[in-house]
């Protein structure tokens, strides 16, 4: 059986990172680390340049991360296709009302954000994080059990 994960954990990972940054895996220990971009340039280039102290650290573990085998890469919002779960979400109301205004608001410019004011004046929220925290947790527990990683349940939420 292969290194335990949380899935909790790199659940996290995927609705926390900022799109500049990219989460990790370790093969070893199970840990789940996320990056800012900028720190795996700064470890990529060894010019020296003056940082504080805090910033050193993170580029320091950006280098732990881009030199070391145990190191693996987690699925990116694109790759994990969430313009998907929105329509797949969007599909699962169960009033035909609700289907329409979620296909309209993620088939225009700018979806992610009408998908969000749209969820939130239909008054469905706590639905959409139940729903999205469900796939989420479908997207890890596959790409962890794909990698050779042992899963670690996550704690059910409603």
């Amino acid at each position: 059986m292969g290194t335990a994960v949380s899935i909790r954990d790199v659940v996290d990972a995927f609705e926390t990172a900022p799109d500049e940054a990219s989460s990790f895996v370790n093969r070893a220990t199970g840990d789940v680390l996320t990056v800012l971009q900028e720190h795996l340039d700064l470890a990529e280039d060894d010019s020296p340049r003056e940082m504080a102290d805090w910033e050193q650290e993170m580029v320091a573990e950006a280098k732990g991360i881009l030199e070391s085998d145990d190191w693996i890469a987690l699925p990116t919002k694109f790759e994990r296709h969430e313009w998907k779960i929105l329509d797949e979400f969007g599909r699962s109301l169960p009033t035909e009302s609700e289907r329409m205004a979620i296909a309209d608001a993620i088939h225009r410019s700018g979806a992610f954000q009408n998908f969000k004011a749209t969820v939130r004046r239909l008054g469905i929220e706590p639905a959409w994080f139940a729903y999205k925290t469900r796939a989420l947790e479908t997207i890890a527990r596959d790409w962890l059990t794909h990698n050779g990683f042992e899963c670690l349940d996550a704690p059910m939420r409603p």
